[in-house]
């Protein structure tokens, strides 16, 4: 672990101990980096500087409530919840287009994008470790059916002869596994967007 990572990890325990100074070197330490990818984002200043403050409002209270357990990667987690902010803020302005389920598989269409960067590859391993996830926590009859469509691309029919239940069965199945993902979406706030 280096050495960066173990000075995070030990003020964040600080602060959460009540080392209030704990924080400021903390925000001290990743303020510029924080601050420049919500401007890379939003390009205002001022908006910028409301998330940058509503993050660590954020950071505070999950801190405070002791929810806090991302095992040193203190900087990444900031990101997280910094990203997650500018998500909303577009949504709050309508200046991005709304989570759209009405498709059949469109929670899946954010993984087929071949032509990615760097901050979008990111954001799409963090998205389908999201999905992955999501997927394991279905209950094992629509988990198979689900795999068996969206990872082995088989059809309902090839679905139906290898699980040895009727092709409606099969779809019903893949239905309440679309809609408990989209509950457990909800619920989590979990953002599924690049």
């Amino acid at each position: 672990m280096n050495k960066e990572l173990i000075r995070d990890a030990v003020l964040v325990s600080n602060y959460i101990n009540g080392d209030e100074n704990a924080l400021a070197i903390l925000i001290g330490r990743h303020k510029q980096k924080i601050y420049s990818f919500i401007y890379s984002k939003v390009y205002d200043k001022d908006v910028t500087e409301d998330i940058f403050q509503d993050t660590f409002i954020k950071v505070i209270r999950t801190l405070k409530l002791g929810k806090y357990n991302e095992e040193g990667k203190f900087l990444p987690w900031v990101m997280r919840i910094a990203h997650n902010l500018v998500i909303d803020y577009f949504r709050k302005n309508n200046r991005m287009p709304k989570f759209d389920n009405a498709g059949e598989f469109s929670i899946f269409s954010v993984l087929s994008d071949s032509s990615l960067n760097a901050e979008k590859a990111m954001i799409k391993n963090q998205v389908e470790s999201d999905v992955r996830r999501i997927i394991e926590e279905l209950p094992e009859d629509q988990k198979q059916v689900l795999k068996m469509r969206i990872y082995q691309d088989m059809s309902f029919k090839e679905i139906s002869e290898r699980t040895g239940v009727s092709i409606n069965t099969a779809l019903g199945r893949m239905r309440y596994a679309l809609i408990n993902m989209r509950k457990v979406i909800e619920q989590n706030n979990i953002v599924l967007t690049n």
